[in-house]
């Protein structure tokens, strides 16, 4: 018979295939046993009358006897550690452990072993670790599948910070009195002094203006970013609703930690900046320049360790103090993996803030030298300037705010599932029913 498993039952008739067919796992005794009953003329019914001589037979496999001419023994087993698809054909030919092909029920995915299972992605993300590529296809997603509102609040967000700074550099910066009292070689010290305090009295009240309008698309966007990981819209009303307890917190987290970071740097000058005062001048300011140089290095660590407090302050309710803590938890570890995911994507940003304010700039500057003839290049040509500059930077701004944000975010979220399977919480909180007990399910990192 045929002695393959599936192919025929036992007791049915054997097949009329090849002899090598038959003498793959047959041994003596099992062919006597197998053998059909006889007949009067002594021959079974089914086989032939000419049957092979007894010497073409090979010996069964694990039983002494001799082969025959021209024949060859079975192949021996693979040995152990061979791994799949060792078997007598080869590799790749399916032979003696090899891997069931195809569907079945205990597989990976679909049943096979092709690979591991595919996440549950009820959102922008899939729930499990997440690469850095489909960190940054996050944010994307997230800007083109929630557009309404995520254009909307960068948008709005983008036009008043913008029309708040290009009003106070119009009246602080491009003063004329200012102006001519510093090109004035003339002028007195207090002249000069007042020039310049006005300068930086315009500039801080930009960087204020700033600093708050990114703190509030922050706060804004960091709600929409969480909400989308679920697959969940939200309006520009309940995004705010539900970050407006935290803001004030993310504003004293935005300043504590330039503070921090000027503070270690100006420790680290300050040795070599009173070495040159009241000693040797070479020695103090190489001094001061190796003591910048490890500030830096020092302050660049500790942003990348706190670099994940804004979206813990804000998904968690922590306060300033905690959020840093949480952040530093989550961070170390993998400093060197969150700090260049994060310069990958200022560098984009960067990158695509340029290609749009370069063009306005030079619009600008061609405008407000009165090539064009639209304005007088005497009396509004700053103002000239400054409105076409701020246009693109709108522009520029309301396509930066969400990749920023939303980086951080996943990136957040992402190295939360590492540590704390934060995945079953995602995917409880989309009503995934038995996520993670299920087969086939791949829960946390």
């Amino acid at each position: 018979m045929n002695d393959t498993p599936g192919w025929a039952s036992p007791g049915s008739a054997p097949s009329d295939g090849p002899d090598d067919k038959r003498q793959e796992g047959t041994s003596q005794s099992g062919d006597a046993q197998d053998a059909a009953p006889q007949d009067a003329a002594g021959q079974g019914p089914q086989w032939s009358k000419e049957q092979p001589p007894p010497a073409q037979w090979s010996a069964p496999s694990g039983s002494p006897g001799p082969s025959g001419p021209g024949q060859t023994p079975p192949p021996p087993p693979p040995a152990p550690g061979q791994g799949w698809g060792q078997g007598p054909g080869g590799p790749g030919q399916g032979g003696w452990g090899a891997p069931p092909q195809g569907g079945g029920p205990g597989g990976w995915g679909n049943g096979g072993w092709g690979g591991p299972p595919t996440a549950a992605k009820p959102g922008v993300i899939p729930l499990r670790p997440l690469g850095v590529g489909e960190i940054l296809d996050g944010a994307v997603s997230t800007m083109r599948t929630y557009w309404r509102t995520v254009l909307g609040i960068s948008l709005t967000v983008a036009v008043v910070t913008e029309l708040l700074a290009v009003l106070l550099q119009g009246f602080f910066l491009d003063d004329s009195a200012t102006n001519a009292a510093l090109d004035n070689p003339d002028a007195t010290p207090r002249e000069v002094l007042n020039a310049v305090g006005g300068i930086f009295i315009g500039a801080g009240a930009v960087l204020v203006v700033t600093l708050l309008g990114t703190i509030i698309a922050t706060a804004l966007l960091t709600t929409v970013t969480s909400r989308a990981v679920l697959g969940t819209s939200v309006t520009t009303g309940e995004a705010w609703r539900d970050a407006r307890p935290q803001v004030l917190r993310l504003l004293g987290l935005t300043l504590l930690l330039p503070l921090i970071v000027g503070a270690i740097v100006c420790v680290g000058t300050v040795p070599g900046i009173l070495l040159a005062a009241f000693g040797s001048s070479d020695g103090g300011i190489a001094l001061a320049v190796i003591g910048g140089i490890a500030g830096f290095v020092v302050a660049i660590w500790l942003m990348i360790r706190f670099s994940l407090a804004s979206p813990a302050l804000m998904l968690e309710k922590q306060t300033v103090r905690k959020a840093m803590g949480r952040s530093s938890k989550l961070v170390r570890g993998s400093w060197w993996r969150v700090f260049g995911i994060q310069i990958l994507a200022t560098i984009i940003t960067n990158i695509v803030s340029s290609i749009i304010l370069i063009p306005f700039t030079l619009v600008a500057a061609a405008v407000s030298g009165g090539g064009v003839g639209l304005l007088d290049s005497t009396g509004d040509s700053g103002w000239a300037f400054l409105i076409i500059s701020g246009i693109g930077s709108v522009i520029g701004s309301t396509l930066t705010f969400p990749i920023t944000a939303g980086v951080t975010v996943l990136l957040y979220i992402d190295q939360r599932i590492r540590r704390e399977a934060l995945d079953l919480e995602l995917a409880r909180a989309a009503g995934l029913q038995g996520y993670g007990t299920a087969p086939g399910a791949t829960p946390g990192g």
